[in-house]
């Protein structure tokens, strides 16, 4: 046993499958990232989509993504365990980027403004973005839980491996942002699509070639159950059958918004009224305000994450057309910069660290800092806004938009690590598992509303560029300015509200900030 431990720790102190799952979580977020850069620019240039429908399609996408892993979290919990769910999303993952790497015929625009588009490659699109959903909703909660597995209860390595895990995320990240987008932009959109595909593979490979290492972590809990048979087969093939199956559902529902819209208000309604009834019922008075804590702390998020995930639709659009993106002679593709926000990450990530030590008893508590993310989101806008106001009849200045990175960056460090944290501290015991549902949940509702608040800033467009660039500068003006005043005001109402917020969470709040 002895020699299996230091095995174990033969890299950094830490369990050599740290790494395997850091690599696999690194492609498959470049696969991820490097698909979902090129995504807005590939519907409105390529498939001349109006900027309403491509973000609204981005928005419907988005909130899938992120409401399917509470499903692919509970089939792995329950039945496969997390290594079989890990292995089966990546190949549907491999599968769907493929799928993506197929062009089909541009569209094109009659001198009427008729568009005329290739439908059955659209539908290959349509299906290929399911195939996605669903190895994320395998993939992406089970990792996570992987990682968690390999340290047993009160390990002080724990803290340390998921930063260097959370690590790769942003540096698959911040390479899919630019290789993705430079092959994408510069050679055709099958070869930026096809470069996520092929990240994933190697994300695959990386995880499967690493089974020995994991030791025996992450498997079923019920193999026994995975192996006796239902109608013929066993109930692990059917699992994944079935999943396979639900991708025909979210193959209709990212073409329809309106469905993807009331479900995630049936959805928002029934866990709201669930969190009422339990905290009524099974909760005593400590234990019911914490709840409570907690579900106001994630209302914010919505709004929060609803201004920063901006980034893949207005502000992508913005960097396109309205930027000035030459450089010494160079000219930056517009997708590229958002790895500014996984750059500054890795940069900042440290930084913010070391301070909330260094503050000690001065310390924020969670509502300030979820206030302070608020702020910051709202003054991201603002730096577009003063950048747009300065610029004249040209083009604004690149070095705006890098600010509102570096800003929105440094609010998503003052909400998103500790986050999670009190999820797992401020829920009941018997309903943390709910309550992460609840948290991707309202993730997902905050994408669906950044399409609709993106759709403020629509262009008219002729061939999928915006002809007047005066005019486009006012309709973007006019979204940053009213995301700079939510920001600023959202933020201001939560840190009145935290004097309130930190009474009803009973101490919990010092563990989180410690």
């Amino acid at each position: 046993m002895t020699n299996d431990l230091s095995k174990e720790k033969d890299f950094f102190g830490h369990p050599r499958a740290l790494f395997i799952l850091f690599f696999t979580e690194m492609w498959e977020r470049f696969s991820f990232y490097g698909m979902k850069a090129l995504l807005i620019f590939y519907l409105t240039r390529y498939h001349l989509f109006s900027d309403t429908s491509g973000n609204l399609l981005i928005g419907s996408y988005a909130a899938l993504v992120y409401a399917v892993p509470v499903i692919g979290g509970f089939i792995a919990d329950r039945y496969l365990g997390f290594r079989k769910a890990i292995v089966f999303g990546g190949i549907m993952l491999v599968l769907g980027h493929l799928g993506m790497a197929y062009e089909g015929n541009a569209a094109t625009q009659s001198v009427t403004g008729e568009i005329t588009r290739d439908d059955a490659a659209l539908q290959i699109f349509y299906f290929s973005l399911s195939l996605i959903i669903v190895g994320v909703g395998f993939l992406k909660a089970n990792i996570s839980s992987l990682v968690g597995e390999l340290y047993q209860v009160g390990d002080k390595r724990r803290d340390s491996g998921f930063t260097l895990f959370y690590m790769g995320i942003n540096l698959g990240s911040f390479l899919a942002t630019i290789i993705c987008v430079w092959l994408g932009e510069t050679y055709g959109w099958s070869y930026g699509f096809g470069a996520a595909g092929v990240g994933m593979f190697f994300g695959l490979l990386t995880f499967i070639s690493g089974r020995k290492l994991l030791m025996g972590k992450g498997e079923s809990k019920v193999p026994e159950l995975l192996e006796k048979k239902s109608f013929g087969l066993k109930n692990e093939w059917l699992i994944y059958i079935m999943s396979v199956a639900s991708a025909l559902i979210f193959w209709q529902m990212v073409q329809r918004h309106d469905v993807v819209s009331s479900s995630l208000m049936v959805a928002g309604a029934a866990s709201f009224i669930y969190i009422i009834y339990y905290s009524i019922t099974q909760l005593d008075k400590k234990a019911r305000e914490q709840l409570i804590a907690l579900t106001i702390l994630i209302v914010f998020t919505v709004i929060f994450w609803a201004l920063f995930e901006q980034a893949y639709t207005s502000l992508n659009l913005f960097a396109d057309r309205i930027l000035d993106r030459t450089i010494f002679g160079y000219t930056i593709s517009a997708g590229q910069f958002l790895s500014f926000n996984a750059l500054f990450i890795i940069l900042l990530a440290p930084v913010f660290a070391w301070l909330w030590v260094k503050l000690g008893k001065y310390n924020p508590n969670t509502a300030v800092k979820f206030s302070i993310a608020l702020l910051f989101v709202g003054l991201g806008f603002g730096s577009l806004v003063l950048g747009i106001n300065v610029s004249g009849l040209g083009k604004v200045a690149m070095v705006w938009l890098i600010f509102t990175y570096f800003l929105h960056t440094c609010g998503e460090l003052c909400l998103s690590p500790v986050g999670l944290s009190a999820v797992t501290k401020l829920s009941p015991v018997k309903i943390v598992g709910f309550m992460m549902g609840v948290w991707f949940l309202a993730t997902a509702s905050s994408e669906f509303i950044a399409s609709i608040l993106a759709n403020i800033a629509s262009v008219d467009t002729s061939n999928g560029t915006a002809p007047d660039l005066n005019l486009a500068k006012q309709s973007y003006l006019t979204l940053f300015e009213y995301l700079f005043y939510t920001g600023l005001g959202f933020g201001i109402v939560l840190l009145a509200l935290s004097p309130v917020i930190k009474k009803l969470m009973h101490g919990v709040d010092k563990e989180l900030n410690n």
